[in-house]
């Protein structure tokens, strides 16, 4: 197996257009985000088989840490993972493999949720694995397909959207993301209070993991595969989504206000919206992202047909740095009476 590093731009480029699994994030102009607003540096690695197959790796490391800290990709910056058709267990096993000898302190993968199966047998030395869960539409039977898989509840909801006057308004520019930030900070305001964390600390989490200039530089290396949905009612911008093109599509940002009445349901409207354009734009599926353990969340996309994936994210590490940071971070969870929401 022959391993280039950085991956060369134009074959990066030619493989994932090649995956019809691949989501934006597996495309080198998302890693330029990455390294545009963070001290990060693309670290991507191509892998070419024996058998002609090749494959990338989105990689980027963090130009502070000593030792080494590789992510695919980084923390709230999507999912990453192997691009590249024909994905198998063998190709993992052999990746991990080459990742293990690079003896970084750590290297955390986020893959595809989709591609589960071929990272199900990671094992070994260093190898920890962190559960996850996500949610993913089907979009290959076309728009009439998708639709018919939505809910009652669904198809009641985008009805009631309709008569209440609800108007949903798309961007690829960024121009509207001052709007999303506004309705973002506000509901911010509502997650703190079901996670029982004290609003400043909310604020702060909130504005580290996803300030502005994080957005606009989606928007800004993306460019016509940013797209920007907002919902309004009766002239307020009540909700807005952020949704990346690729061959798959993945709904990534969402925020809304919480004193509607119960009948506007502009959410259902904005998401209708969405995954209409995906369809048209010719993606084979449309990621919801992850649910975690919220029931609440897993059922609202659940109304939509979208299908729950387990599946782990991989960290291989040189020290224990998962074990400290989890038990770190449940310290502090304890400390404050946070609640997972």
């Amino acid at each position: 197996m022959r391993v280039t590093t950085p991956a060369p731009r134009e074959e990066w480029e030619r493989i994932a257009t090649g995956d019809p699994g691949a989501v934006a994030e597996h495309f080198p102009r998302w890693t330029d985000a990455i390294c545009a607003v963070g001290p990060w540096e693309d670290a991507s690695r191509c892998y070419e088989l024996a058998d002609g197959r090749r494959f990338v790796l989105p990689l980027v490391r963090h130009r502070r840490v000593p030792g080494g800290w590789y992510a695919s990709p980084p923390p709230a910056w999507g999912f990453g993972g192997l691009v590249g058709p024909d994905l198998d267990a063998g190709v993992v096993e052999r990746v991990v493999e080459d990742l293990r000898g690079m003896g970084a302190v750590r290297i955390s993968i986020r893959p595809d949720p989709t591609t589960a199966e071929a990272w199900a047998g990671v094992r070994g030395r260093g190898v920890t694995l962190l559960p996850r869960f996500a949610h993913v539409i089907d979009l290959e039977g076309g728009i009439e397909a998708v639709e018919a898989g939505y809910k009652k509840s669904t198809r009641r909801g985008i009805r009631y959207a309709e008569r209440a006057g609800v108007t949903v308004e798309k961007d690829h520019t960024g121009a509207l993301l001052p709007v999303h930030y506004e309705l973002y900070l506000k509901a911010v305001e509502t997650w703190s209070e079901r996670q029982r964390e004290p609003l400043a600390l909310a604020r702060w989490r909130a504005r580290r993991r996803d300030p502005l200039e994080k957005l606009e530089a989606m928007a800004e290396h993306l460019g016509k595969d940013f797209c920007q949905f907002v919902a309004y009612h009766e002239g307020r911008p009540v909700a807005s989504s952020i949704m990346l093109i690729g061959p798959s599509a993945h709904d990534t940002r969402a925020a809304m206000v919480r004193d509607l009445p119960p009948k506007v349901r502009a959410n259902d409207a904005l998401q209708a919206a969405s995954i209409r354009h995906a369809v048209e734009s010719g993606c084979t599926r449309y990621h919801l992202g992850e649910s975690g353990e919220s029931e609440n969340l897993a059922m609202f996309k659940e109304r939509w047909g979208a299908v729950g994936h387990p599946y782990h994210e991989v960290r291989i590490e040189r020290l224990p740095v998962t074990r400290v940071d989890a038990a770190a971070r449940g310290a502090v969870k304890r400390l404050i009476g946070f609640r997972d929401a």
